[in-house]
């Protein structure tokens, strides 16, 4: 169904606003919960795999709902593994009522979210830049600092339709996903917003090692487009040419490239064995495999279905551009250094870097 609207979504200021109703109602927005808070634990490392599936579908049928579907993922995974008592329960109760949760952490150099004001009566102060579901995620897990320039995790309720701006998402893809600035400023800082203690978001291997969630959303758009390149030569009757059979198999390769790479990496959070900088290092592996993969399956289609593909009216157009938007990610040299760095000091044969036993 997301795929459905997909099309008619794909303007500034859009929001799948329909699709994550029907996320609720499916159940969906609860199911990373616990079962004892009304959910399906999909959080749980041992259901990565799942978490994985279920990741890619949403990504297959819509890029910028995955996007924010992944974004609630991760901010209930966070609020899971800091929060306790009543204030958890409270937090599971705005899910289990639709309430659409998501990870704020970009802000602007200057004006950045602060905790600011008497220690008696603490309030926010500043932005927060670059979020997705901007006016509609009414529950954000937003990272502000301290005095001591530490980052404290809170989650603020907000009213849908406020605080936001969203006039400079004037993006190429991924224009659904609604990514805007938000103005915190004058909000009362409650204890009961508190999420763990300061700096806990960058605690790791979860810091680090979480961001193969957004690879599995972005494996489902790379399959996406592998679709639309093979459709459009079947229905032209064009796959019979050896040149674009040749880019339908590279193509393929790259797709099962992308989702082995996020598969394992998966397996290994399932596992939970894996010490913290060998997970950290093949998630960061995994990040750049599925770049990768994606502008190798981008270029494939291009090629393959030619100038067609670029008119707005060709499934191929919105897909290219969403893909190529989405696959764009904080750091990628950094995490492509710091794993080789991992190898490079790792002992181990080929054989056994990745698949060998581990001690956590």
């Amino acid at each position: 169904m997301a795929a459905e609207r997909a099309d008619a979504l794909d303007r500034s200021g859009a929001f799948p606003s329909e699709d994550v109703a029907l996320c609720h109602e499916a159940g969906l927005l609860a199911a990373p919960l616990p079962a004892d808070l009304g959910g399906l634990d999909l959080c749980a490392p041992r259901h990565a795999p799942i978490l994985l599936d279920v990741l890619a579908h949403v990504g297959r049928g819509s890029l910028a709902l995955g996007r924010l579907y992944e974004g609630h993922v991760n901010a209930l995974a966070l609020v899971l593994r800091y929060v306790r008592g009543p204030v958890a329960e409270r937090l599971a109760a705005d899910a289990r009522a639709g309430h659409l949760f998501g990870v704020w952490n970009t802000q602007p150099p200057e004006g950045g979210l602060a905790i600011d004001g008497p220690a008696a009566a603490p309030r926010l102060v500043g932005c927060k830049s670059f979020a997705s579901g901007a006016g509609s995620v009414t529950r954000p897990l937003v990272t502000a600092r301290l005095p001591d320039g530490r980052q404290q995790m809170l989650v603020v309720d907000l009213e849908a339709g406020t605080r936001m701006d969203l006039s400079g998402w004037r993006a190429h893809g991924m224009r659904a996903s609604a990514s805007g600035t938000l103005d915190f400023s004058g909000i009362p800082v409650d204890p009961a917003m508190t999420v763990g203690e300061p700096d806990d978001y960058f605690r790791e291997p979860d810091f680090s090692g979480g961001a193969w969630r957004f690879t599995a959303v972005q494996l489902g758009g790379i399959e996406a487009v592998f679709d639309a390149m093979r459709a459009h030569l079947v229905a032209t009757g064009r796959g019979g040419d050896p040149h674009q059979r040749a880019r339908v198999g590279e193509a393929a390769i790259a797709v099962e490239t992308a989702r082995l790479f996020v598969g394992r990496a998966a397996d290994l959070i399932a596992e939970g064995t894996a010490a913290a900088d060998r997970l950290i290092a093949y998630v960061n592996l995994t990040r750049l495999a599925v770049e990768r993969a994606g502008l190798d399956v981008l270029e494939k289609a291009h090629r393959s279905v030619g100038l067609s593909g670029f008119l707005q009216d060709h499934p191929l157009e919105r897909l290219s551009r969403d893909l190529a938007t989405y696959l764009r990610q904080p750091g990628p040299d950094r995490a492509l250094t710091d794993a080789a760095a991992y190898v490079l000091a790792d002992p181990s044969p080929a054989d056994a870097l990745w698949h060998g036993r581990d001690t956590a």
